[in-house]
């Protein structure tokens, strides 16, 4: 189960405006006028790093607010797996390949969908076993890390 520095981690990496993470600063403002209370970038800082781990209710619903998270993305696993998938896939449509290959496949039957399902799968595997293949070729004996004297 992650921490909460790392789901309060995951939520600066992935929910990015413009393309970059919001700084500390900007977190506690908003934070701040979302619960008409105070934060402090280093308190944030801190939350994230996971140096200080038992903030209010208060905190984490502001926290949940600024992020457009439910509460319960802190507390419950459940909720957190599901905001998580909706924040990656998000993500994902942001690449304007991915937006286009999901496009595309809305406007396919159910045949054409599981079709293309298997095509990605089939290369997703195709890519794994060649980095798979890259680190056995790489492995002792080979490379600068796993040179043998000679």
């Amino acid at each position: 189960m992650p921490s909460l520095a790392e789901k309060i981690d995951k939520l600066f990496k992935t929910v990015t405006p413009g393309g970059r993470e919001y700084t500390y600063e900007e977190v506690a403002r908003g934070c701040s006028e979302l619960s008409a209370g105070t934060f402090s970038k280093t308190y944030i800082w801190q939350l994230r790093t996971g140096q200080r781990d038992n903030p209010t209710k208060r905190h984490l619903e502001a926290l949940a607010a600024f992020f457009d998270v439910p509460a319960a993305y802190f507390f419950d696993e459940e909720t957190a797996d599901r905001v998580d998938t909706q924040i990656a896939l998000a993500s994902a449509l942001r690449n304007a390949e991915v937006r286009d290959i999901a496009l595309r496949a809305m406007r396919m039957d159910d045949t054409g969908r599981a079709s293309l399902l298997r095509i990605i799968a089939e290369v997703s595997e195709l890519q794994s076993s060649d980095v798979r293949g890259n680190r056995e070729k790489d492995g002792p004996g080979h490379g600068e890390k796993g040179r043998g004297k000679a």
